[in-house]
């Protein structure tokens, strides 16, 4: 064959190939049998080998092969992979929906809610006053005790593929994820009359073809290491193992301690050969295009349907709900045949099925308020409390851990259990020596449910209040209003070294090399008392310490140096204020890009603790916490310290000029229409979630209010209708500008 034919032949392979994958690993179909499949990729394989300039990143044969990596590279995600709320009881469900239906107004007298039973069903109009549980209907999913990962397309073929990490940034896995066969390379192209069958119009069709060709198309799901893999793993290893006569992790292989775990170890091999050979699956549960190239769906049942015709794997268990009750009886049938499925599952998730109400929905926190995890009955068992300790946190909370006789629950070995604080202790009438239930759901922490006071002997003994600290002896006091036991000590060395870790930990500044142990030996030693400390720190302060030399003291010196330009959100978090998190931290550096340390003090003692209050997601408490941060004397002293060091911080928003005077955006709804002069349409929404605000794309009585460009189309005509203000793009910004 001559060099154009050879091109043909290996083109009709890959897609003759990508046609069966599509057969076997969505559609659970198989017309050819592995044989011939691996024919069929041998043939591919040698014309390549014969001809490299035709090797394609969607290639079959690119699955395995990559050479071995020195380390992941960072991938920053273009939205938060969030986390989900957990619910354990019918209650707990029944409470989350009466939040949302407040939310979205579905109990206002006489209002009617439209929702369709499910796709290509007819509408049916509920009254919400009369007939609540019809308000909603739901789309339920298999939640996956796996890896949450990432896939970006570039038109149409896999880009890259990262984990989840702390949400906003994980790690570059790509080439561990190319060897998982259910993740295809390519996006499948679907037929029209296939789009048109889940219910999509002609102009959404377009699009769909539009983003295939010319579009970056996100999707997300879960990597999981099905049940008979990893059963077979650990046979395998087990055998190896007993004919090395040993069980050291050293000589053989050592057992998988459950799929999840597997999985997320797997894909973190930096040899993709290794993940290869763990034959990981992987399900969607979301698709997200960047560049909005992708048709606006209307259900997430809808979103599922599409993302199994552009070749993903998605649960076919996934089931509508057309209310709550559904939901329960789909979770019961789920946990009692849990039993029965091929992978892990330690719940079910629930979202609202409208995808209209996701935007009016929005996030608290750490999740969305649209979707929840019901869980399933956590796993149970028994062991024996041998001593209770108290841990001294960064805000001197005392907490008491319970000391346990080791035992295995959920797949991990369990030896401490958190006890939360006094009164728990004595609402579980908890002692010394008792035997007691703990239980274990999926990945949260382990705590006592029960005593099983029938099986005392008399040896037990009575937990006591501390009345000192545990660390340094200072007096431990009960604040009134608060459950918590409190270190008075300011300068208490617990306190003051979960600061430090916590200044250096990943959600914070994130220093490379600075964990935990090695702050701990820092402090010990003296070399750092504060914060500040770590960027005085030179090689040779470092050289004599154990576990270091010259290459090591070198590397820590330089990863301190080289964040010295922080993040305003990071920066906030970092400094340890009292029940600020993340997201509050987040929430508070909507301020001006680039600025001096002692800007941002100044700015924070100016705002008004009624002002701060009024802030999206900060209440009273968090807000007098704030206030009284930034009007210590003794850490504008050390914010003093950190900017003489060179530390400056900076908006995460990089290309935003804009300027918060108020907080008049914050939690305001915000409706575009038509084109801008100065920006893009990504820009201009960029920058107004930047400031606070929320970005809809359809004008309703609740819309604050809407920006006109040039070109507009109906939305102007229907704000005007509703009363809504209506602004101009230069008004808008004289609106947000000092």
């Amino acid at each position: 064959m001559d060099k154009k034919n050879i091109k043909k032949r290996v083109e009709k392979l890959k897609s003759e190939i990508n046609h069966h994958r599509f057969l076997y690993h969505v559609l659970d179909k198989q017309e050819i049998s592995d044989a011939v499949l691996d024919s069929l990729k041998n043939e591919l394989y040698k014309l390549e080998q014969k001809y490299p300039e035709l090797i394609t990143a969607d290639s079959p044969t690119q699955r395995v092969g990559g050479k071995p990596l020195e380390k992941f590279n960072k991938i920053e995600h273009s939205r938060p992979m969030m986390s989900l709320f957990d619910a354990f009881t019918e209650k707990d469900m029944i409470d989350w929906q009466k939040r949302i239906l407040s939310i979205i107004n579905c109990k206002e007298k006489n209002n009617k809610l439209q929702v369709k039973k499910s796709i290509n069903k007819k509408p049916q109009i509920v009254n919400c006053e009369l007939k609540i549980d019809n308000c909603l209907d739901y789309y339920c999913e298999l939640k996956l005790d796996g890896l949450a990962v990432s896939l970006v397309y570039k038109n149409g073929i896999l880009k890259t593929g990262a984990t989840r990490g702390d949400g906003k940034v994980g790690e570059d896995v790509t080439q561990n994820l190319k060897t998982i066969e259910s993740i295809p390379l390519k996006l499948r192209k679907p037929r029209e009359d296939e789009l048109k069958n889940i219910g999509l119009n002609q102009k959404q069709i377009n699009l769909v073809f539009q983003a295939l060709k010319n579009g970056t198309v996100e999707a997300r799901g879960e990597a999981i290491m099905p049940l008979k893999v990893f059963e077979e793993l650990n046979k395998k290893y087990k055998k190896l193992n007993k004919s090395y006569r040993i069980t050291s992790v050293q000589q053989g292989k050592p057992l998988l301690a459950n799929p999840r775990n597997a999985a997320a170890g797997s894909i973190r091999q930096l040899d993709s050969k290794i993940c290869a050979e763990r034959k990981l699956d992987f399900y969607v549960y979301s698709l997200y295009c960047r560049d909005e190239a992708l048709p606006r769906l209307y259900k997430h049942e809808q979103e599922h349907e599409l993302a199994k015709l552009l070749g993903f794997k998605v649960l076919k268990q996934n089931k509508f709900c057309a209310n709550l009750n559904e939901v329960f009886n789909f979770y019961k049938y789920c946990e009692k045949n849990q039993n029965k499925l091929p992978c892990e599952c330690d719940g079910i998730v629930v979202a609202v099925n409208d995808l209209k109400l996701w935007s009016t929905l929005g996030t608290v926190g750490k999740g969305p308020r649209y979707a929840i995890a019901y869980k399933f009955a956590a796993e149970q068992t028994t062991t024996v409390v041998k001593d209770v300790i108290w841990q001294v946190g960064r805000t001197g909370v005392l907490t008491p851990i319970a000391v346990l006789n080791p035992v295995k629950v959920g797949g991990a070995i369990i030896s401490h259990a958190t006890l939360h604080n006094m009164d728990e202790i004595q609402r579980l009438n908890l002692k010394i020596k008792d035997t007691i239930i703990i239980e274990r759901a999926g990945d949260v922490i382990p705590k006592v449910v029960q005593i099983l006071i029938k099986l005392r002997t008399g040896d037990e003994k009575e937990i006591k209040m501390p009345t000192q600290c545990p660390v340094c002896n200072a007096n431990v006091i009960k604040i009134s209003g608060e459950v918590a036991l409190r270190c008075v000590n300011k300068n208490c060395y617990a306190i003051n070294l979960r600061r430090l870790m916590h200044w250096a930990s990943k959600s914070a500044i994130d220093i490379e090399g600075l964990g935990k142990k090695v702050v701990e030996q820092l402090a010990q030693e003296g070399l750092v008392q504060d914060v500040n400390d770590f960027y005085n720190l030179i090689v040779d302060d470092l050289k004599p310490l154990k576990r270091f030399a010259d290459k090591s003291a070198e590397n820590l010196v330089k990863a301190i140096q080289s964040k010295k330009n922080i993040e305003l959100a990071r920066f906030i978090y970092a400094l340890g204020i009292k029940h600020v998190g993340e997201e509050t931290a987040r929430q508070l550096s909507i301020i001006n890009y680039q600025l001096s340390i002692l800007d941002v003090a100044k700015h924070f003692q100016n705002i008004k603790l009624e002002d701060l209050e009024n802030m999206q997601d900060i209440g009273p408490i968090v807000a007098k916490s704030i206030h009284d941060w930034f009007h210590d004397e003794r850490n504008l002293e050390l914010l003093k310290k950190l900017e003489k060091s060179g530390i400056t911080v900076k908006n995460q928003n990089k290309d935003s000029e804009l300027r918060v005077t108020s907080y008049e955006l914050q939690g305001k709804k915000i409706v575009l229409t038509g084109s801008l002069e100065n920006f893009t349409r990504e820009e201009i929404k960029a920058k107004i979630r930047a400031l606070g605000g929320n970005v809809s794309s359809a004008v309703s009585k609740n819309t604050d209010f809407v920006i006109v460009g040039k070109d507009y189309g109906s939305k102007y005509e229907k704000a005007k209708k509703l009363g809504v203000k209506i602004v101009g793009e230069k008004e808008f910004f004289k609106m947000v500008l000092q």
